[in-house]
């Protein structure tokens, strides 16, 4: 169940000390959804950088091909961050995903194994969970499928908000939903908000609850800016040398 209600119920003192012990430790994550180093670095220089998601369309732009220097690219954004790292497998049998996953696992701990929603991924899912190897369930466009991956123990779930707003319909909605019912039952599964856009989609993950969110460096540094700060930090300046000349 929920901790929400349990809070509500308590008193003034006993709320304080919850809180203390308890909702100070959730905050959320903030993932780069790229394969170029160069943003990646600079996102973690940011000092907000919680991980990386990447997929096969992310690998090719860059132009990494072949099995030897995809998991070189992999071993080198690890080498950057130090949080987790998704590296998704290609393909979409059981037997491949399995032998897939467990490669690119053995490669660093950082190492999340993304898995499609499939029906022999939900299986794929479940064997890497009993063995301790995390995954991130991707392509998720429904609270049903978000269910099944967080019953077969995946650690994230990315449901794709943007591609939902392309077909005209309302990807924070799907957002809200898996957050009920995981908080309904107590998943462990983080909710990883990914296709994410622009700034104001993040804001909306942030206030509905997602835990995760995986975008751009551009939606990021968008978070910073804001044109009464930037007005207000001019005449700071301006006084200042005035006052100075």
């Amino acid at each position: 169940m929920s901790s929400l209600p349990i809070f509500c119920a308590l008193n003034f003192e006993e709320r304080r000390t919850f809180a203390q012990q308890t909702l100070y430790l959730t905050y959320m994550k903030f993932f780069i959804d790229t394969a170029n180093l160069a943003q990646i670095q600079e996102a973690q220089e940011l000092g907000v950088l919680d991980g990386v998601t990447t997929n096969p369309s992310l690998m090719a732009k860059e132009g990494i091909s072949g099995d030897a220097n995809v998991k070189a690219h992999y071993k080198a954004i690890c080498a950057i961050v130090d949080g987790d790292v998704s590296a998704e497998v290609i393909s979409t049998d059981y037997e491949g995903m399995i032998k897939e996953g467990e490669e690119l696992a053995a490669l660093d701990e950082k190492i999340v194994v993304k898995i499609p929603m499939i029906k022999d991924g939900v299986k794929a899912l479940k064997y890497f969970s009993d063995k301790g190897i995390k995954t991130n369930c991707t392509l998720i466009f429904s609270a049903g499928q978000a269910l099944m991956a967080a019953k077969a123990g995946a650690t994230y779930v990315s449901p794709f908000i943007g591609r939902l707003d392309d077909i005209s319909t309302d990807g924070l909605d799907l957002i809200e939903s898996i957050r009920i019912i995981f908080d309904n039952y107590d998943f462990g599964t983080e909710i990883l908000a990914a296709s994410v856009r622009h700034p104001m989609h993040i804001i909306q993950c942030a206030e509905i609850g997602a835990d995760v969110m995986t975008g751009p460096l551009s939606a990021m540094e968008a978070l910073l800016k804001h044109p009464l700060t930037d007005i207000g930090l001019a005449k700071f300046l301006a006084d200042h040398a005035k006052a100075n000349s």
